[in-house]
């Protein structure tokens, strides 16, 4: 018969082996669950040195997101989305755009980013998929961008046009005739800081269309993630119902993009 001395040094063994275990399956869990860590970079692109914060795909690598911030914004606005999207497994990139009113530099610069995921190294092995995501003004230098090589997808989020000196058509709704690239558009009814919706007419000269959403009672702050005081002060209040409505029209391109 064991002893009481005995019996305690198995019972200390099972409790030492099964906080062991304990350990082991916390730290495998971590691994998966936790948020993947941000950081930032500067990179030569297009001739411009441009600033942009790297969210890492957290689990499996299933393609990379560029997400382009509106006028006189930074890269800072998009960071909730570009958080979301690399925990359902895309390696998301915020840049800073190096050009304030030229769209078509932006969209060169945007190209390149493309370029360097598509060759691998500098932001780890290749990547064959990428969607462009671009907010106001950067909707339009994201839209320029996505007929380059390896872009799998654009999303609009409450895109800008504008009609440039000595063009006859807005540069947006003359490039969306002629891409090719699926797109998905998220957008606000006319409201502050986009009073004519400007870019709804891509709905119908886009040949790729996927969805074309008009996010109801939207103010052009919902389509941020986080936005401020600023945009809140000039463009109107969120709502985090419409923001979430936003979020998952992202995550469903990802889904449907990434595949």
């Amino acid at each position: 018969m064991r002893t009481p001395v005995h019996n305690a040094r198995y019972l200390c063994a099972a409790l030492l082996l099964l906080a062991a275990a304990a350990m082991v399956a916390q730290a495998a869990a971590a691994s998966t669950t936790e948020p993947s860590v941000e950081t930032t970079q500067v990179h030569a692109l297009d001739g411009h040195r441009v600033t942009l914060d790297v969210f890492p795909a957290g689990g499996p690598l299933r393609g990379a997101a560029i997400l382009s911030h509106g006028f006189t914004r930074s890269r800072s606005t998009l960071a909730g989305h570009a958080q979301a999207l690399a925990d359902a497994g895309v390696l998301a990139l915020a840049p800073d755009l190096p050009c304030t009113f030229d769209f078509r530099c932006n969209a060169r610069a945007l190209a390149a980013l493309v370029g360097a995921l598509r060759a691998g190294g500098t932001f780890g092995p290749p990547v064959d998929k990428v969607m462009l995501v671009g907010f106001s003004a950067g909707g339009l230098s994201s839209l320029l961008a996505a007929d380059a090589p390896g872009v799998v997808g654009y999303v609009g989020l409450d895109p800008f046009d504008r009609t440039l000196p000595d063009e006859a058509a807005p540069l947006g709704l003359a490039a969306a005739g002629r891409l090719r690239t699926e797109a998905l558009l998220l957008r606000a009814p006319p409201s502050r800081c986009n009073a004519d919706a400007v870019a709804a007419p891509w709905a119908a000269a886009l040949p790729a269309l996927w969805r074309d959403e008009v996010v109801a009672g939207a103010s052009h702050c919902d389509f941020e993630s986080p936005t401020d005081w600023i945009c809140r002060l000039a463009c109107g209040e969120p709502d985090p119902a419409r923001q979430q409505q936003v979020r998952q029209g992202l995550l469903d391109a990802a889904a449907r993009w990434m595949r």
